[in-house]
């Protein structure tokens, strides 16, 4: 692979070795929905010195990322369900947790910090917009994917949905991860990296590591979704209306 990451986009280098992600998260690099960049490309927008990171991400154990390259191997069907229970369930989980805690840092600290007052506002769009994200996933996309996989193991007749292709669906999904991506890019930048500042209680130093592990999930949760779930689920519909 060492050879490859002069090469390869920054999502397919994860893609093939999730390991990575930790590498590129460190140095705020997007490799979801931004991701469709060369380390170069990608390192050269923001300053960064990519020959250093290609060494960090030439290091990364080939045993230890073995594990984590089951992703591309798992069937939609059970891939679908593990972004169900460990991520829309982790979101459902922090969301109310985080809003308090965003909320309390705004009223209490933001007159001498006015930077927590737009995070507090950006988290409360991000949350919302979250939440009917995971609602239309779980009950329209994710099932359709699970309707495909019946017609293509001859359980069920092939039909089109009434959003016609898949691509459509998906479409939105990637432009509401867009989003969603961008406010958190916004709070990291307002935050100054999740770092704060010296007169800042527990509920504000508490708050920001929760949104640093936020952010760190929701690329997580895109990856799996922009980069594996959505161009199989593309190209399995494809396939089969092929056939028929």
């Amino acid at each position: 692979m060492n050879n490859d990451l002069h090469i390869l986009t920054v999502k397919e280098i994860v893609t093939q070795n999730f390991q990575t992600a930790a590498i590129f998260e460190k140095y705020s690099l997007d490799f979801c929905c931004r991701g469709g960049k060369t380390i170069e490309q990608a390192c050269a927008e923001k300053g960064l010195d990519a020959a250093s990171i290609i060494n960090e991400l030439s290091a990364v154990s080939a045993g230890a990322a073995a594990d984590y390259s089951r992703f591309t191997e798992w069937p939609l069907d059970f891939l679908s369900m593990y972004i169900i229970i460990n991520h829309h369930t982790y979101v459902r989980n922090v969301l109310p947790t985080l809003f308090a805690h965003t909320q309390k840092v705004s009223t209490v600290h933001g007159a001498n910090h006015p930077e927590v007052v737009k995070i507090a506002e950006i988290f409360d769009r991000v949350a919302a917009d979250l939440q009917k994200h995971m609602q239309m996933e779980e009950q329209i996309l994710f099932p359709y994917i699970r309707q495909l996989l019946d017609a293509q193991q001859g359980k069920r007749m092939l039909t089109r949905a009434p959003f016609g292709s898949i691509v459509n669906p998906i479409r939105t999904m990637e432009e509401e991860h867009q989003v969603s991506g961008d406010d958190m890019y916004e709070i990291r930048r307002l935050s100054s990296d999740y770092v704060p500042p010296e007169d800042s209680c527990m509920t504000y130093r508490i708050s920001f590591q929760e949104l640093q592990e936020f952010e760190r999930d929701l690329h997580q949760h895109v990856h799996l979704e922009n980069n594996i779930l959505f161009p199989k689920a593309i190209q399995l519909e494809e396939e089969l209306f092929a056939k028929n």
